[in-house]
């Protein structure tokens, strides 16, 4: 541990598991799932994502003893109990603090956070913002089923204007958050989206999101069959290839059954247009490392409640120095300190903006 806490800042863009200890024992899905019967609803979005998660983590070639898993509470964070790896089922809407702590501490950990719209948009909206302006070495899993689950069907931060739930029941008055934009407007070095049904669309967007090293988040929209039932039907059925729109880097962003639609720019934002109608030149083509995030805010802004365009995929991928490698860095410092340096510490310490109390 002395040599991972001494080491030197690691460069922008190294891997988000760079001092992760690797294993090169094959490892399979069943590696990764515990002896815990698994409790959800019959027909609940977080089954797909689960096995998802469990087929696409050993493709990290990590010991599971060097990943942790954080979760707050809701249904989506019972996570932790169905993993074969290290878990923390902590406190509502403060996972992203626990993540940020164990990053900090423990850079031999691959540190993921499992959270729900609720959870991490309500009570954890704070701590969420601030792992990402942080740009701490974690990666949020944020669940999206527009609705308070596991408290039994009241409106949560992402439910549509107009909502009728058992708390709203003359429908909602609130103007729900994009997770998405939020993530980008705290400027979050990493953020996808996908689908819980669409399996290698997540995987695609899990992948990228591992090997990030910095705040990652990957919004999951999912189903929640008891209180928010077909949610997102509008992305499963019949026309769902004329609402979905796949961004992959260095690719223009056509969509439809032939590619007979386009995203093109413009003043300054973006818009949808007939393929046939403009010139190839003015069709946008994605390209997530852009460092300001005004062209992935205004990707993630093409849609909102209505999901008439809904991009899925990694809307920003940049490389910026971390937190926890940051912290780490001033500890080496410190150790490494003249004796002069040493003193002024202490006296600072010790000085007249420090009391006792009895």
């Amino acid at each position: 541990m002395t040599d991972l806490i001494g080491s030197d800042l690691l460069a922008p863009g190294v891997s988000k598991t760079a001092w992760v200890p690797t294993t090169d024992e094959p490892q399979k899905a069943k590696d990764f799932t515990s002896d815990q019967e698994v409790r959800w609803c019959p027909g609940c979005g977080d089954y797909v994502i689960l096995n998802t998660i469990r087929n696409f983590l050993p493709d990290l070639g990590l010991r599971r003893e060097n990943i942790a898993f954080v979760s707050g509470i809701g249904c989506s964070s019972r996570f932790p109990y169905y993993l074969e790896t290290y878990g923390f089922h902590s406190i509502h809407g403060r996972a992203p603090t626990i993540a940020t702590g164990l990053a900090v501490a423990r850079p031999d950990l691959s540190v993921w956070v499992v959270t729900g719209d609720g959870d991490a948009l309500s009570i954890g909206g704070n701590h969420l913002i601030h792992a990402l302006r942080r740009n701490v070495n974690i990666t949020i899993l944020l669940f999206n089923n527009r609705i308070y689950g596991l408290t039994k069907g009241q409106y949560s931060p992402t439910s549509e204007v107009g909502k009728v739930t058992k708390s709203t029941p003359m429908g909602s008055l609130d103007y729900p958050f994009n997770p998405v934009s939020l993530a980008l407007g705290a400027e979050a070095t990493f953020v996808g989206r996908a689908l819980d049904s669409d399996r290698k669309g997540l995987s695609e967007v899990l992948k990228a999101a591992a090997e990030h090293r910095g705040a990652a988040l990957v919004e999951i929209m999912q189903d929640c069959p008891i209180f928010n039932d077909g949610s997102f039907d509008l992305l499963r059925k019949e026309g769902a290839e004329e609402r979905i729109i796949n961004v992959r880097q260095g690719e223009p962003v056509t969509f439809g059954a032939n590619g007979e639609y386009c995203v093109v720019k413009t003043g300054f934002g973006l818009d949808i247009a007939k393929t046939a109608d403009v010139a190839a030149s003015d069709i946008v083509v994605h390209d997530a490392t852009i460092d300001d995030s005004a062209y992935a805010f205004a990707l993630s802004r093409l849609s909102e409640q209505n999901l008439e365009h809904t991009v899925m995929g990694v809307f920003r991928q940049v490389s910026r120095p971390t937190y926890d490698d940051a912290a780490r860095d001033q500890v080496r410092m410190a150790r490494e300190a003249t004796p002069h340096d040493r003193h002024a510490l202490q006296s600072l310490l010790r000085g007249r903006d420090t009391w006792t109390v009895d």
